[in-house]
């Protein structure tokens, strides 16, 4: 069932495209991640669906209604975290979290309580001595305190240390096993790999590729480490292997995943002693769409 849905989204600001037409499909259940370096087209997409901008082309939808038309509408239902949280500076972190928490009409103390306790936020501190990792906490707190069906979440884990990335993961994944659908936007490609179920990758404005990890991870390279008894002849002659470093009788190289049996099939003859071999990783397939494009993270 489709929660959340882009067709041909395209956005201009008078002669420059930040959009050009693109679609995503977010179903009930899911954790999608949105990946791309800065400047990509992420937050546009985000506002556009949060109908702060408006589509100049195409159509965003949530829970089936128009999300420019409908704003008011589908907020009840969704929490969004942005990557950089403002707050009031004259109230304290639990005021903060208590107001958003009532606005979306939810009222569970004891998961306020929890989170808090989980994300080790100190609620009776004014808002303008937090860190900004703090600032993220009270963000993430009133979120998932919050009974929404939806969460937006835009570099959600920035200003957080790896301790904290990894609480944010573990109610990721609880509010998934609840049925609730996830938009995760992201420039921490181990954080997305962890949690996505479906990636799309956003380069200047454009969807460049679309799928799970495991349909995506064919036009990577896996990376192979092997020793054998006997020098490994003409390897460089196989088709598919790439990127061979040779020291004794043991080789490391780097083979297109499709060729993989082939290859090692050809090395096996050579009596393999050793052999370890390491997926393809999302970075690897970042990294494929954007190097020499001078799209940095």
């Amino acid at each position: 069932m489709s929660i959340l849905k882009i067709d041909n989204l395209t956005k201009k600001f008078g002669k420059f495209t930040a959009l050009n037409r693109i679609n995503i499909e977010v179903n009930k259940g899911e954790v999608y991640g949105f990946i791309g370096p800065n400047g990509a087209g992420k937050s546009t997409t985000i506002r556009v669906l949060l109908g702060i901008l408006k589509a100049t082309e195409g159509k965003a939808t949530i829970f089936g209604k128009d999300a420019w038309n409908d704003a008011v509408e589908i907020h009840k239902k969704i929490a969004y975290v942005p990557g950089d949280v403002n707050l009031w500076s004259n109230l304290t972190g639990g005021e903060v979290i208590d107001l958003f928490v009532k606005l979306r009409g939810s009222n569970n103390k004891n998961r306020r309580e929890q989170l808090i306790k989980r994300f080790d936020l100190d609620p009776s501190k004014k808002c303008r001595t937090y860190s900004k990792g703090n600032r993220q906490k009270v963000a993430l707190i009133a979120a998932f305190a919050s009974d929404a069906e939806l969460y937006i979440l835009d570099e959600p884990t920035s200003g957080l240390d790896p301790l904290m990335e990894k609480v944010f993961q573990e109610y990721v994944m609880e509010a998934k096993e609840s049925g609730k659908s996830i938009l995760l936007s992201s420039h921490i490609l181990s954080e997305v790999e962890r949690l996505c179920d479906r990636v799309s990758i956003i380069r200047q404005g454009e969807i460049i590729e679309s799928g799970t990890l495991n349909e995506m991870r064919h036009l990577t390279r896996t990376s192979v480490f092997v020793e054998t008894r006997e020098p490994i002849k003409s390897l460089s002659t196989v088709k598919g292997v790439h990127k061979i470093q040779e020291k004794d009788n043991t080789i490391s190289f780097q083979v297109d995943t499709e060729e993989l049996s082939n290859v090692i099939e050809y090395v096996n003859q050579f009596k393999i002693v050793k052999l370890e071999s390491a997926p393809p990783t999302l970075e690897d397939l970042f990294m494929r769409h954007y190097k020499g494009d001078g799209g940095e993270l």
